[in-house]
């Protein structure tokens, strides 16, 4: 009987244990409940509390400068981008590839300004990266431009008309070239200056040197890359700073030309321009910065194997050397030349051994004794004119300036 009484009340215990574990639980509950409902209640009465940036109108561009696809453009021009709103300061800056020195302008304003230390080089593929998206460009409200944007452009070449005048600044021009006044004139030493005016020549004039004939100015073709002149200008130009020489102004020689006018490197040899006339007697005179240093006697082609006539460049030379062929009767020849000047293929002023000179005996080339050989070398140098012509010469003592 005691063990069933003592057996009741540790039932009733438990019972009643369990009875305030579960009023305990539903107080709890209802405690949590009535605090997360007090939360929502503080939390609706503060609506900025929680403010999402999907409520903040988005910015947009407005402009980008250059356009996108231009072409042609200047690589010194300043690239600027506008937009809808002005940036945070914080936001992030555009990109620009390829990678170049330069400084941004107009933090906090709604036009951004990239300023190029220098620019970029001719027929380049600009790429401008403007951020978009959660870690892109932000307004001073918070607003971000909805995606990326990309906007592609090229620059232009770098104009021809510079080129002569950088030419002739070096000294490889039978011309000289003045600004038209000396602001206009960039500063050698300035090499952003100078690749501006790579894309935009300043104004000024050309003028011929005294002394040349005037059959020389035919060869002129000012702001073209088409005249001889500027065809051996740029030959000679290679030569001198050891570049392959095709008379072609490519990236490589625009490069080595800024910097030997940075470094002020003229050319050395002076200027120097021939003519080999088939009048009878056959001579051949040459003219070295404006004076004529040599004027003899010379052999040209023979009616089988005549010499071209017309006006090459200077583009191999030798001390000497054994030239092989064959004669017109189909026999072939090796014979020993010296101090040879190529200005066509297969044509060359040089010395060979003849009874007499001044008529056609040659097989194209133009043949001198060989004193005046060795006295005309050294002026023939590559990039050098040398005409054959027809006729008498008719030297200009009062040259005409051309345009500029």
């Amino acid at each position: 009987m005691t063990s069933l009484t003592h057996l009741r009340t540790r039932i009733t215990a438990v019972g009643g244990a369990i009875v305030l574990l579960l009023a305990a639980g539903v107080w709890i509950a209802m405690t949590h409940a009535s605090a997360q409902n007090t939360a929502d209640s503080n939390s609706a009465a503060k609506p900025g509390a929680s403010k999402s940036t999907s409520s903040v109108a988005p910015i947009s561009l407005t402009s980008v400068s250059p356009r996108r696809n231009a072409a042609g453009v200047s690589g010194a021009r300043t690239i600027e981008i506008k937009f809808s709103e002005p940036l945070a300061a914080s936001s992030p800056l555009p990109t620009i590839r390829p990678r170049i020195a330069g400084t941004w302008h107009g933090a906090g304003t709604s036009a951004l300004k990239f300023v190029p230390a220098q620019g970029f080089g001719q027929l380049t593929h600009v790429t401008i990266k403007i951020p978009g998206g959660v870690r892109g460009v932000r307004s001073t409200s918070g607003g971000l431009l909805p995606s990326t944007v990309k906007v592609h452009y090229e620059t232009r070449a770098y104009s021809v008309r510079r080129l002569d005048q950088l030419l002739a600044q070096l000294g490889y021009l039978p011309l000289n070239w003045s600004a038209s006044s000396a602001s206009s004139d960039p500063a050698a030493a300035d090499t952003a200056a100078q690749l501006a005016a790579a894309y935009s020549p300043p104004a000024g004039h050309f003028s011929w040197h005294s002394g040349f004939p005037s059959k020389l100015h035919e060869f002129w073709r000012g702001g073209s890359t088409s005249g001889l002149i500027l065809k051996g200008a740029i030959m000679a130009f290679e030569a001198d700073h050891g570049l392959g020489m095709d008379g072609v102004a490519g990236p490589q020689v625009w490069a080595t030309l800024l910097s030997a006018v940075a470094a002020h490197r003229a050319n050395s040899h002076g200027y120097t321009y021939a003519i080999a006339s088939e009048a009878n007697p056959e001579t051949l005179t040459i003219w070295h910065d404006g004076h004529q240093v040599l004027h003899t006697l010379a052999n040209t082609g023979i009616p089988a194997s005549p010499t071209t006539i017309g006006t090459a460049p200077v583009y191999l030379r030798y001390y000497k050397q054994i030239m092989r062929g064959k004669n017109p009767d189909g026999t072939k020849y090796a014979d020993l030349v010296y101090y040879v000047a190529y200005f066509r293929s297969g044509e060359a002023v040089h010395y060979f051994l003849r009874g007499s000179y001044g008529s056609p005996q040659s097989l194209g080339c133009v043949e001198l004794p060989m004193s005046e050989a060795k006295q005309a070398w050294p002026y023939l140098t590559y990039g050098s004119l040398v005409t054959v012509e027809r006729g008498s010469l008719t030297p200009s003592t009062s040259p005409t300036d051309p345009t500029t």
